[in-house]
């Protein structure tokens, strides 16, 4: 008998397990959007692609080697008159051939600098892709917080809103029970039955907000869960930053800053690269060639071979190119200062961005912890009238009030609870530290 007990409790036990959702928590949610959302690849792809242009093979640093070949065949109807009076020659379907073949070797000593300015240039340009694939994750994951959060609230909210109509449920059975023994009218028991369809109906809602929004959140991981899955509901803030120094922080890593610094070292690159045209350009040559013909019978030589090596030395110099050097060079320095201005007018939009956030934050924290303790109050004053109502001091009526001031007050906290915390990623991100906490 003992045994029987046992054996069912473990088919109990491993129910319940099967039962049991998969729980992404927000660690694994970040580790699964870096590694598939598509718009992390795409940008993690031009990262690679800029790293692929930073490589000498790409700088023209190298020579150029060039290898040619050729034959040439021809059939010839030749007639020839000679001068000393000697009969003429007539040679009608003369073959004649030759092949040819040569390597050739090109080297530029000196551009006037430009391949130089222009690998420094591939450098930034890749360092530049870089911070344009931070802004992307860092975009990416508040898009997946946001996501994520509201999945956590709908959850939240479930949780609530089942506990009311568990709550609900017991009212009726009380009220019927009541109504059976003549103790009240037929009135409490209806609504009561009209408050739990009300309870219902908003479970139903709830239940299909917050599919849609897990749909959501797989689509920012980038791949899609067979099973169902919870989330995690727990928030920790972890601010632990001085408002001001997080300003610093803001001045000095925030990302679209950071972008805009690579862009004036660019366009510094690009006038250098420009005047390198005003400077000759200094290059060596070499080749060597094999060469076979095969003549005719007029010719003096029947077959002549020949191979040789060839080298020399080249110094071109573009005294004027009809202005174009000139105005490229001007155009880069206008679009310098357009860099730079682009500066200015970030550190200003950072500043004004980085202060309305944190009021932002700080409001909505307060918030939270105000509906935290309105809570505690909602909860007091529930199980009081839940009290007096089992003892009939109060009526339903006052009952469902009290029960929806307290669902209405846990609705409102875990609303302030993740507007909080998405506040405070926000900061995060315009500080340039989004991606140096712990989620």
């Amino acid at each position: 008998m003992n045994t029987k007990y046992i054996f069912t409790f473990l088919f109990f036990v491993c129910c319940i397990g099967l039962q049991a959702q998969e729980v992404l928590t927000k660690d694994q949610a970040v580790s699964k959007a870096l590694e598939n959302n598509y718009g992390v690849k795409i940008a993690k792809n031009a990262v690679s692609v800029a790293e692929n242009n930073t490589s000498i093979l790409n700088t023209g640093f190298l020579p150029t080697l060039t290898g040619s070949a050729g034959a040439n065949y021809n059939l010839d109807n030749t007639e020839a008159e000679f001068s000393d009076g000697s009969p003429d020659a007539v040679l009608n379907g003369a073959e004649s051939s030759n092949y040819n073949a040569s390597i050739t070797l090109n080297y530029t000593i000196f551009d006037g600098l430009g391949r130089r300015y222009n690998y420094k240039r591939l450098k930034e340009q890749y360092q530049l892709s870089e911070l344009q694939a931070r802004e992307t994750i860092e975009t990416t994951i508040l898009q997946l917080f946001s996501v994520y959060y509201n999945v956590a609230q709908l959850s939240d909210n479930l949780n609530a809103l089942e506990e009311t109509l568990q709550n609900t449920k017991d009212r009726l059975i009380r009220a019927e029970y009541q109504f059976e023994y003549g103790q009240n009218t037929k009135l409490e028991v209806l609504n009561a039955e009209v408050d739990i369809n009300t309870d219902s109906i908003n479970i139903i809602n709830t239940k299909q907000d917050l599919k849609v929004a897990k749909r959501d959140l797989k689509l920012v991981l980038g791949e899609t869960y067979i099973n169902d899955f919870d989330v995690e509901t727990e928030v920790k803030f972890a601010l632990q930053f001085q408002k001001d120094s997080l300003l610093q922080k803001a001045k000095s890593r925030n990302v679209a800053l950071l972008q805009t610094e690579k862009n004036i070292l660019i366009s510094e690159l690009d006038i250098n690269s420009g005047k390198s045209a005003y400077l000759p350009t200094i290059g060596l040559s070499g080749s060597y060639g094999w060469n076979q013909s095969d003549n005719n019978a007029v010719s003096l030589l029947a077959v002549s071979t020949s191979t040789g090596l060839t080298a020399g030395v080249s110094l071109s110099w573009n005294l004027f190119d009809g202005g174009a050097t000139i105005t490229r060079v001007k155009n880069a320095q206008i679009n310098l200062e357009t860099q730079k201005l682009e500066k200015e007018r970030i550190l200003l939009n950072i500043e004004r961005d980085f202060n309305n956030a944190w009021d932002n934050y700080q409001n909505k924290l307060e918030i939270y912890n105000i509906q935290e303790k309105n809570i505690v109050t909602a909860q007091n004053n529930f199980d009081r009238t839940q009290e007096k109502f089992k003892i009939g001091q109060v009526n339903s009526i006052e009952f469902r009030q009290a029960q929806v001031n307290l669902l209405n007050a846990e609705l409102s906290r875990n609303q302030a609870k993740f507007a909080a915390k998405l506040s405070e990623l926000e900061i995060l991100q315009i500080s340039g530290e989004l991606l140096n906490v712990q989620f």
